[in-house]
């Protein structure tokens, strides 16, 4: 017995020699290891990577940028069930531990020490913190000991909520998605709270090999973790049995999600990335959660789009059909489905057209087989653009689209648009396309494409005209012009569009009908100088005005933002305004870190008189009711003004006008300039689209009213001569003027000044 006691006493005392020796060796260890653990205010004050948001100004998400996808939430608005499936998979002594598990270490070391393998065991829920937070993935035991030594510091710093509200938004889940939350968008396309038991649980069985054993990786595998995980919230408590088999039983039902944007506005996103990126530096930009706000709203911004995409297939539609895609041999149509929709997904799909193969016709149209594995019936009349060019038959793979009168036989558009709105008073972005597709071509067209817009440059020139004397019924000769110019050409001899001249022509009717002749008279007779000075308080960028007549016809090379920028001047009674797209950048913690500046009405700039502006609408609104834009009537509107652009050879077309509410822009042409067609003017090319457009934007909203503002006089003149006429006269019209260029009232007829039209004679005021 003796000696049983005393061999007892000697492995006892061995034990305790271990023990001590491995307590010394901790801390000799912390005591190397402990300056290079991260701080206590680094671990307080510890941030998790948030992607860029960007977002309409009625608060729907447009688009995110980062490598990572991260909803950070409270531990409030994670599910109980989903909480104790973490902990019952991970952690089950998460409570009773203070950041180390010794027991469960314990049984790592003794699995080592018999298997010679690193086994299960020992890593806690707050041991995983410390690791994706502060250090590296590799597996050495210097590395477990940072992460043993951290983790005690995070419990004495931390509650044990708020390093589950940590470790919860921090872990790694699998297809990019960082955190629980991001991890139910990602896997189902729903919040948290919509998330069924089985699924709680398949996410609480992905930290031990996301990227190999989530749902859509392995499914098999996934199930076996949902499986483990539902077994060991039943061996707890957690669950009773019968949602335990209820939740084994259920399918998977995952699926690949990406946070959806409710708003296609891809290009003002674009616009939103650049900015904060230049502010805020590219990896902040990514990673610190800013939250931007635009300026956009979502019914416009999808109206818009809408109206860019059908206005580009009413001109392909009417410059005939290019043919199919290809022609599918019959051994595939007829073979395995699968190779046949491999095959139909390798072809382009731009905007919102479908691609699909004709499986069959007969005389009342086309039955396609699309990419995505659906039947569409493609009617004659949705064909009949393209006859004669068009002969389907079975093989073909084709592009169709989706209209409000059933589908329709499509392509491509092979020239590009750009359609910008402002709000006319604050310069706000209401609604920007800067093309047919993003995903095709990320060039923006209304921010970067400087082109020609023609005869729309006009009105600016006759703002100057207003500025510097001249009046809406000041005569200018439309008669042929030669210029000898070294600038321009050896000789320009400049027409009018219809080739013809008409003889002294009053500035108001010259807009109207847009005669190139008097727009260049009328420039050369202010003066190329004053005007220059003029169109630089529109914002008109003065290093892209050429110095010389060609002017007048509209030779400045603008972006359509330019244009409506200037445009909006004239809306807003004559203020300059400064476009912008973001209204406020938000940061992580809601505080905001830029906001647009707001300026008072008393602080706004003024580009021109508040008369130039009014007589400007009122010669712009001619050109709707009589002139190159005399279509827009279909609207029913009487508060739209505009002017269309033609440029030389139908290389551009435009169309920019506007009402009190708002102001767009439409430029239409290819990105490397070449002829649009005959007959691809302004008002053929790009006014539809701004009507659609406008129509929709302004539909069920009142006309706009413009106050008249003190210093115009209106009265009856001749339309021939421009001169003041009696109440009386044959064929006199009313015009307007501002005080100081009133023209003299007529001279007083053989019967006296008592007669007939002295009341006529009367300004209307």
């Amino acid at each position: 017995m003796s000696v049983i006691i005393r061999r007892s006493l000697q492995m006892l005392a061995g034990l305790a020699s271990l023990g001590l020796l491995a307590a010394g060796g901790m801390i000799a260890a912390y005591i190397v290891l402990a300056p290079g653990l991260p701080s206590v205010e680094s671990v307080r004050n510890v941030e998790l990577q948030v992607p860029l948001r960007v977002y309409t100004a009625e608060g729907e998400l447009i688009d995110e940028f980062g490598e990572v996808r991260r909803t950070p939430v409270g531990l409030g608005a994670i599910p109980p069930s989903m909480v104790e499936a973490f902990i019952a998979a991970e952690d089950q002594r998460f409570y009773q531990h203070p950041g180390v598990d010794y027991e469960g270490i314990a049984r790592a070391v003794w699995y080592l020490v018999r298997t010679g393998e690193k086994g299960p065991g020992g890593s806690t829920i707050t041991m995983q913190l410390a690791r994706n937070l502060f250090l590296s993935s590799e597996q050495t035991y210097l590395r477990k000991l940072r992460e043993i030594f951290l983790a005690l510091r995070i419990e004495q710093e931390l509650d044990k909520r708020k390093i589950l509200e940590l470790y919860l938004n921090k872990i790694y889940l699998g297809q990019r998605a960082y955190g629980v939350a991001a991890a139910a968008e990602a896997y189902y396309g729903r919040p948290l709270a919509e998330l069924t038991l089985p699924e709680q649980a398949m996410i609480a069985g992905l930290p031990k090999a996301p990227s190999a054993s989530n749902p859509l990786a392995d499914p098999d595998e996934a199930l076996s973790r949902r499986a483990y995980v539902l077994g060991r919230m039943l061996a707890t408590g957690v669950i009773d049995q019968d949602r335990y088999d209820i939740a084994m039983a259920a399918p998977i039902t995952a699926d690949r999600h990406r946070r959806q944007s409710r708003v296609d506005a891809p290009y003002v996103a674009e616009m939103a990335r650049a900015r904060v990126v230049e502010r805020f530096g590219r990896t902040a930009a990514y990673t610190e959660g800013y939250s931007v706000y635009t300026t956009v709203a979502a019914d416009r911004q999808a109206e818009a789009r809408r109206a860019l995409r059908s206005g580009l297939h009413a001109y392909d539609e009417r410059h005939g059909y290019r043919g199919p895609l290809a022609q599918l041999e019959p051994a595939l149509i007829d073979g395995p489905r699968e190779a046949l929709l491999d095959r139909l997904s390798g072809f382009p799909r731009p905007g919102a057209l479908r691609v699909g193969v004709v499986t069959g016709v007969d005389d009342e149209g086309a039955t396609l087989l699309t990419a995505a594995d659906e039947r569409i019936a493609l009617p004659e009349a949705g064909m009949q653009w393209a006859r004669p060019q068009l002969v389907l038959s079975v093989g073909d793979v084709v592009h169709a689209r989706e209209t409000d009168d059933g589908w329709r036989l499509a392509q491509p558009p092979e020239p590009q648009s750009g359609l910008v709105a402002l709000d006319p008073d604050t310069g706000g972005i209401r609604a920007l396309v800067g093309g047919y597709d993003f995903s095709f071509s990320k060039f923006n067209r209304v921010t970067q494409a400087a082109r020609q817009p023609g005869s729309a440059f006009k009105p600016l020139i006759y703002s100057a005209a207003l500025a510097n004397g001249l009046t809406p019924a000041t005569l200018i000769n439309d008669a042929p012009v030669v210029f000898t110019d070294a600038a321009l050409e050896d000789v320009w001899r400049p027409e009018n569009y219809s080739g013809r001249v008409f003889g002294p022509t009053r500035l108001r009717e010259a807009l109207t009908r847009s005669r190139n002749l008097v727009s260049i008279r009328v420039l050369r007779q202010i003066g190329i100088s004053p005007t220059l000075v003029h169109l630089e308080r529109f914002g008109l960028p003065r290093g892209r005005l050429p110095r010389n007549l060609s002017l007048a016809l509209g030779a400045a090379e603008v972006t359509p933002l330019e244009l409506a920028r200037a445009y909006a001047v004239f809306a807003n009674g004559g203020y300059a305004v400064e476009p912008h797209v973001i209204e406020r950048i938000v940061d992580n913690d809601g505080e905001t870190v830029h906001e647009a500046p707001k300026t008072e009405s008393a602080e706004r700039r003024r580009a021109i008189s508040a008369g130039n502006a009014w007589l400007m609408r009122s010669m712009l609104r001619n050109v709707v009711e009589e002139g190159t834009a005399r279509r827009a009537r279909e609207l029913g509107r009487s508060d739209i003004a505009g002017k269309t652009g033609t440029t030389n050879d139908q290389n551009d077309a435009w169309f920019s006008g506007f009402n009190a509410d708002l102001v767009a822009t439409v430029w239409v042409g290819f990105d490397e300039r070449q002829s649009l067609g005959r007959y691809e003017t302004g008002g053929r090319a790009a006014l539809p689209i701004w009507m659609d457009f406008m129509g929709e934007a302004l539909a069920g909203r009142p006309a706009s009213e413009w106050s008249r503002p003190n210093g115009l006089v209106t009265v009856k003149i001749d339309p021939e001569t421009g001169e003041r006429v009696s109440g009386d006269a044959p064929d006199a019209i009313y015009e307007t003027f501002r005080t100081e260029n009133l023209p003299p009232p007529p001279a007083p007829s053989d019967e006296g000044s008592s007669g007939s039209g002295g009341e006529a004679d009367t300004p209307l005021f």
